[in-house]
Parts: structure tokens; sequence; C-alpha cells
């Protein structure tokens, strides 16, 4: 790749391949236009995300979290270490998202992709400011590349574009610094770093970044240089320890995960392996996946090395060349390198579990590749002259189309869960995770064998997947398999009897086998394991109603509302138990509640119509069979019950 010489404060470096002010702006005049273009086509790549839904651990990040719901949210999120990973300024988003958009996923994916625009645009201004040729193409091509599409589809990774706005607008705010050496530019550029790194401290190589801005312009790295990202150093290594504690104490703890167990050459192989895989989907996104097949690593063994030999010696060699065509090429792979330094493999992870590699994980470092790929273009296009010009422009629109429809295909696989995690497994059909989410995702619309299916498979190929055991049975036992359920579930408890969902499942086993007394004393096992486990307090409060204990019974069913206020079934099995006790008004208030927060829920609005008929409250009392009626059509019960009360109020008319 040639290089051009020019004035730096180096006599002897190579600037960047263009610095004729045509090459580095836009043939437009205003560059509002052609970032919204930018913006227009973003949204054109990334319109069916737009349609989809939730997916992964959407749910228990976002819309089943009670940090988001709960009102002192914000406040807990920036000041205490209870959510899984300490990502408050993230977390604070989905906070106010949450009161947007509720369960409406909608509103999150356009947040999504609208700040994914942004950080393209963003991309851009950085490019240019750096000189690079062809910086508003590769900031095209990042928008649309699909790599991306699971950063930008997947909910739960906003905190990876929110953390590349404040990381592009920190790079781009010291840029202005370093050029004008005003110190207000600098406050800004630390500030928004700091923000970045509470949004997701995948930046947290920021600092290294920096340098090498100031290097790729000024040819050297000044003293000055090196004491003015001192500050951002310790930005890093104060958030970036922050948050690999919490990762391990919370997140790992959460997901009974042992941590980091293979050897430093372990990681020092894998990490080469890892890079190269970047740089593959990087210049070649085919065959993407949520998750990747997880190689092994053999230590002991020379030609494990060799992809992070290579990788070093290219990198070496790049520098040995830095004052002519190795310069671009340091400046691109070692920007490249260094923002993917963190998931290399040197620091355990606990997506680790899944695959040593994730698509998600190279959305900072992708730019590096993009812009080495577009310049190398921008070189060959200037030795050919105006000849050459429309074969430039159609090879570029053609590259974008290609993209463009690339990503549009691979957003549709993030639709739902299921369409997810079925093109996961047709890629990777050792991937357990994908297996037991797809298992999850059958059992979810009641797709009862294909789920037993998939969770035998997670089994099979994962032993001690406590979560696919549990769940296996209880399909078994929806099923109507009650005697495998049973016998499945006490081989779980065998291998791990302290599994709360194991004991909670095997008693709804037994209260489907009629054993009132054996079921009792698996909820109290489950309760007494995992006391905040609100199911496992509503399902002992069902069985002592049998038994004929209802203030016990009632008691049981308050604790399950304390750890979960807004679950319906014992709300309304709560209001039932209050009726039998005579305490109408409190009954129904509580079922009430159990209407308002699940609009869907058909016994409870039956339930709600016999309370209020007993208080001769009749019209009320039809309005809410009404509703039950509307969501279940056919069900002769509630037109029984709706004919009953429609007979009572015209008797009361007569009289």
């Amino acid at each position: 790749m040639p290089s051009i010489r020019s004035n730096t404060d180096h006599p002897d470096a190579a600037v960047p391949l263009a610095t004729r002010e045509q090459d580095v702006k836009p043939p437009l005049r205003s560059p509002f236009l052609w970032g919204a273009l930018i913006v227009f086509i973003t949204f054109i790549a990334y319109w069916p995300v737009l349609r989809g839904g939730f997916i992964w651990d959407d749910d228990v990040l976002i819309t089943e979290n009670p940090m988001i719901k709960a009102s002192d949210g914000l406040q807990r999120f920036w000041l205490s270490t209870e959510a899984p990973e300490y990502l408050p300024l993230t977390s604070s988003m989905w906070w106010l998202e949450w009161r947007l958009w509720g369960t409406h996923a909608a509103g999150y994916h356009a947040v999504s992709v609208g700040l994914h625009a942004i950080n393209a645009v963003l991309i851009w201004m950085v490019l240019r400011r750096l000189k690079i040729p062809g910086a508003w193409f590769a900031a095209l091509v990042f928008a649309v590349h699909p790599v991306t599409v699971v950063t930008v589809a997947w909910i739960s990774e906003q905190k990876n574009i929110l953390s590349m706005f404040f990381y592009a607008m920190a790079i781009l705010l010291y840029l202005e610094f370093d050029e004008k050496g005003s110190w207000r530019w600098y406050g800004f550029s630390l500030a928004a770093f700091v923000l970045a790194l509470l949004s997701k401290t995948a930046v947290v190589m920021t600092p290294f970044v920096l340098l090498g801005c100031v290097w790729w312009l000024h040819g050297s790295m000044r003293p000055k240089d090196i004491l003015r990202v001192g500050p951002f150093f310790g930005a890093s290594l104060v958030l970036g320890m922050a948050t690999m504690w919490v990762h391990h104490h919370r997140a790992l703890v959460m997901g009974g995960l042992s941590g980091q167990t293979d050897s430093f050459l372990s990681r020092v192989a894998g990490a080469g392996d890892a890079l190269w895989f970047y740089v593959y989907k990087a210049f070649w996104p085919v065959h993407l996946s949520m998750i990747y097949p997880k190689w092994g690593i053999a230590a002991f063994e020379w030609s494990s090395y060799w992809p992070t030999i290579l990788a070093v010696g290219c990198l070496i060699i790049f520098w040995w060349r830095r004052n002519s065509w190795g310069r671009p090429l340091l400046f691109s792979s070692g920007y490249f390198a260094v923002m993917l330094f963190p998931v290399l493999g040197f620091f355990y992870i606990s997506f680790h579990e899944y695959s040593w590699v994730a698509d998600h994980w190279q959305y900072h470092a992708l730019i590096g590749m993009v812009a080495l790929a577009v310049a190398a273009g921008a070189a060959m296009y200037r030795r050919t002259g105006d000849g050459g010009r429309w074969i430039g422009l159609a090879a570029s629109m053609a590259v974008v189309a290609v993209l463009v429809l690339a990503t549009r295909i691979r957003a549709s696989n993030y639709g739902d869960s299921e369409s997810l995690w079925r093109d996961t497994v047709a890629r990777n059909p050792q991937a357990w995770a994908a297996h037991y989410n797809l298992g999850n995702a059958y059992f979810q619309t009641d797709r009862l064998q294909d789920a037993i299916g998939e969770y035998q498979e997670a089994v099979r190929l994962k032993p001690g997947l406590m979560e696919a055991q549990n769940n296996l049975a209880f399909a078994l036992l929806r099923a109507g398999q009650g005697n495998e359920g049973v016998a499945h579930l006490q081989a779980v408890l065998q291998i791990n009897p302290r599994s709360a969902d194991a004991h909670y499942n095997l008693g709804n086993a037994l209260v489907q086998a009629g054993r009132v007394d054996d079921a009792m004393g698996e909820y109290q096992q489950a309760a007494l394991l995992k006391p905040d486990f609100a199911e496992a307090h509503e399902g002992l409060a069902m069985v002592l109603v049998r038994k004929g204990q209802v203030p016990e019974a009632i008691s049981e069913y308050l604790q399950a509302l304390r750890y979960r206020p807004d679950y319906p079934e014992a709300l309304n099995n709560l209001g039932l138990a209050l009726a039998s006790q005579r305490k109408f008004d409190e009954a129904i208030a509580h079922i009430e509640e159990a209407v308002r927060v699940d609009p869907d829920y058909a016994d409870a609005h039956y339930n709600l119509a016999a309370l209020l008929a007993k208080q001769g409250r009749i019209d009320e009392a039809i309005s809410q069979v009404q509703s039950a009626l509307k969501l279940v059509p056919n069900s002769e019960k509630f037109q029984r019950a709706l004919g009953a009360l429609q007979q009572a109020k015209g008797a009361g008319k007569s009289d």
C-alpha cells in the first residue's frame, strides 16, 4: 500500500493515505445531508429489527427485572452491587425505557437502531479528523455490516451501542483538544469516556487508542501525550476493576459458574485463534451465529501457538515498516487488536461458558478492519484516475447493497426467540445453550414434545445443566407424563439436593399425582433453600388451602406477594382464600389487582364476578364475566355464569 509524505511533526513519518481536502471530505457541501444518508440507509438495513421481540436475557435484565420496575431503581443501580453487572448508565436508560415502552419491544429496538446510526455518523467524524480516506464510506459500511446485527437486534446489548456513542464522542473531543489545545475539550473528552465506561467497560482500552491517534497524526508520541492520557488510564483502572469484581461476585455466582480454570498458556494460544476469527468475520461476514462452536485448545502442542505467533509477527513487521507501507497497517490492526484484547480470553467472561468468540464483542473493534479495507480501495481508486470513477462508484454501491441485504436477512433471524435459536442450532448443533433456549421457546408456545426433545438434547450435550433437567421434568409433567417427570426430578435431586427449582417442580408433580402431603414438603424445602422464591410460597399456600389450613395459606400468599408484588396467580388465589374467611372487601381488592396486572387472566375475571355478585353489584359482575368470555368464548362455565347474572338482573328489575 503506497504512502504519502506530508508536513508532520516527525520528518520521516508517513501520514494517512490521503491528505488532499477532496480526498477526505464528501463532494456535497452539507455534512448534515451525508450524515442523514447514513442514518437513512441504516434504518433500511435494520428495518426487520423494529418488528422483533425480546430474546435470551432481555426479560431477566429488563422486562422482568425488579430493579428496573422499582421506583428507587436508579439509586440502587448507581450506589449498590445488586445488579449482576455494574453498568449504571445503561441500567438507567433501561429504567427510563421501561417507563416509556413497558413490554413493547418496538420502542427499545427503535432506540437501538437510532443510536447505532448515530454511532456510525460519529465514526465518520472521527475518521475525517484522522484524515482517513473514504471516511464516509467506511462509516456506512460499519453501519450496515452484518457482524453488528447481534448488537443492534439484542436489546440487552444496548450497553454496547451506548458505550460506543460516548466512546466515539470521547475520541472526537480529544482530537479537538489535540488540535486546538483548549482544556475545555479535554475535560469534555474525559467526561465522555467515563460515561462510556459506565455504559459498558468494553471501552477500557481507550487510552491506548488515544495514544494511537496522536501517533497517527503527529508521527510520534510525545511525553506530554502520555501524561495527558494518565487520567484516562486511571478511569479505566478503577471502573475496569470494579466491573471485574461485580462480574465475578455477582454474575458468575448467580449463574453458578466457576470462572476461569484453564492455564495462562491456553489463554495465550486461544487469543490468536480468536483474533484471526474476528479478522475473518470482519472481511467475510458469512455463517454468522449467536453462539459459535467452542473449540478446544491444546496448550502443550506447539501448533496451537502459531496463530498467536503470526499475529504478533505481523504487528512487529508493521512496526518495522511504520515509516512507509506498514504505517496504515500498524494503525488499523493495532487498533483492532487493542480493542479486542479484553475479550481474547485473558480475562474470564461468563459468555465463555458457551464460546470463546462472539459477534457483539467485535462491535467497537470492527471499524479498524473496515477503515483499512476502504482506505485500500480508495488508494486503488486514485491510481485509476478519472476514468475509474464510475467503476469505483458502482463497486461501492454494490458492496453497500450486498451488505444491506445480508444485514436484513441476518436481522430477520432475531425476530423472536424461536427463530433465533433455530438458526443457532442449525449453524452450531453442539450448542447446548441454543438447544436449551429453543426448548424454552417451544415450551412457552405449548409445543411440549418439541420442547422435551430440545431439553433432552441440551442434557445430552451438558449433563450437569440443572436448568435443562428441571425444565425437562416440568415439560414432561405438562405433557401428561407425570411418572417420568417425578422420576426425572428425583434423579436431579440426587445429583443436586439443594436445587430449589427441582424441589418446586417436584412439588407440582406430586400435587398432580394427588400426593399433597409429599408436595407440601417439597414446596417448604424450595422456600427454605430460596426464601424469595415467590412461586414456592404460592405452591405451598395452595397445598395448605387443600388441607383446610386457610390462615396459614394466607400468610404464604402474602409472602409470595412480598417477593413478587405483581404475581397475578397469587393475587387471585389470595382473594379466594380471603373470601373463604368472609373478608370480601379485601378479597375483591386483591382479585381486582390480579386483573389489573394481567387483563388476560380469564379465571380472575370470573372469580371477581362471583364476589361482586355476592355483594349485589350485578352490573359490575356481568362486565367481568363478559371480559372472561372475550378471552375464552367457548367456556360453558362462563356462559352459564353470564346467564345466571342476567337472569338475576332481570328479576331485580321486575321486583
